[in-house]
């Protein structure tokens, strides 16, 4: 077995070793149905499809992504297994890519697990199935960018509350710069072309042309190196650490 997929597994099964899975996993699920069903306003809508559904995945995410990310380095840190970690024959990439990928799996079981919502309007209309998993990789595409800043922003702190405060302030920003009412203010004030640069960067932008079933190869690369910048950062944070 590869180094990659060793410590790739034994962060997955750290995370079962523990009732944080299980919590998030109930509070994940519960709270989709929520926003779905009630502020998504979902039978009466009367329309069959998911777009109550993703609609507030990123608002979920913005602070149940931070919660699995705060712990990736922080609690490495604090504890002090990562100069053990560090110490074993990986390089500092395969590391971060080995932790990130755990939690990154993890998100996509909690996706996984939403599925009587998409068996729910088949069952109830003919949606179009195409469009739904499109919006699913997107979602997924979605949290692990969030997970990746989380990632940075825990290699760089030993509390895991801060680097919960930092990832959730971080990842609003980068929702925020998507948000309407923000780039029509925007409007007028800025030249066009600079604030069509300011909305491409927000993860929200991207995540709603795909969630409406549009896979355009411009998004997924920008969330595959949204994530891999942010990598990165988080390899250059734990080798200046380690330098200290």
């Amino acid at each position: 077995m590869s180094p990659l997929l060793i410590v790739a597994r034994r962060e997955w099964n750290a995370y079962f070793a523990t009732p944080l899975a299980y919590v998030f996993l109930v509070v994940f699920l519960m709270l989709c149905g929520f926003a779905t069903f009630e502020l998504g306003s979902f039978y009466q809508r009367n329309q069959a499809d998911l777009e109550a559904f993703f609609a507030y995945h990123p608002w979920l995410y913005l602070f149940l992504v931070p919660a699995i990310a705060m712990r990736i380095w922080a609690e490495e840190r604090r504890s002090g297994s990562i100069e053990l970690l560090l110490t074993l024959p990986l390089t500092l990439r395969t590391t971060v890519l080995a932790k990130f990928l755990a939690a990154w799996l993890f998100i996509a079981l909690a996706l996984a697990l939403t599925f009587p919502v998409w068996l729910t309007v088949n069952y109830l209309g003919e949606p179009d199935n195409g469009a739904i998993l499109a919006a699913y990789l997107g979602s997924w595409l979605m949290a692990g960018a969030f997970l990746s800043i989380g990632c940075c922003l825990s290699a760089a702190s030993k509390s895991q509350v801060i680097a919960f405060v930092l990832t959730v302030s971080v990842c609003f920003l980068f929702v925020l710069l998507g948000l309407p009412q923000l780039l029509n203010s925007l409007n007028g004030v800025l030249p066009q072309l600079l604030v069509d640069a300011i909305a491409q960067l927000s993860l929200l932008t991207h995540f709603d042309a795909i969630s409406r079933g549009v896979l355009d190869l411009r998004d997924l690369l920008f969330y595959l190196l949204f994530i891999a910048c942010w990598l990165m950062a988080t390899a250059i944070v734990i080798d200046q650490k380690k330098a200290e």
